[in-house]
């Protein structure tokens, strides 16, 4: 699981454009998460890796779900976006990722 942050605030348009979480989801299936004024998103577990924050702007040319450049940001609006194992490897590389034990791609 790769997370890409827009902003750093939500709602406040600051051109963060980043990388900013990556690990492998957790054993076990989805749950309910209390979160506040009877707000009760489904949430998973994930196993995050020590990592620092990447913008994307600089691996958007090596990335395949980027590939129709103009429009990449897009795909980021809508959840959960699969990609290719080029592309978990480029963003983790990119964000120094260092798990133990070492992530994996579709784990």
């Amino acid at each position: 699981m790769v997370y890409y942050s827009p902003t750093t605030t939500s709602g406040v348009k600051d051109g963060l454009q980043s990388f900013t979480a990556i690990g492998n989801v957790a054993e076990g299936g989805p749950y309910r998460a209390g979160i506040g004024d009877g707000f009760q998103p489904f949430r998973r577990n994930v196993r995050r890796a020590e990592a620092r924050e990447a913008p994307i702007k600089p691996l958007l040319s090596g990335l395949q779900f980027a590939a129709d450049a103009a429009n990449w940001g897009r795909k980021l609006r809508f959840g959960l976006l699969s990609i290719s194992e080029e592309d978990f490897r480029l963003i983790a590389e990119a964000m120094q990722a260092k798990a133990d034990p070492p992530m994996a791609h579709g784990e």
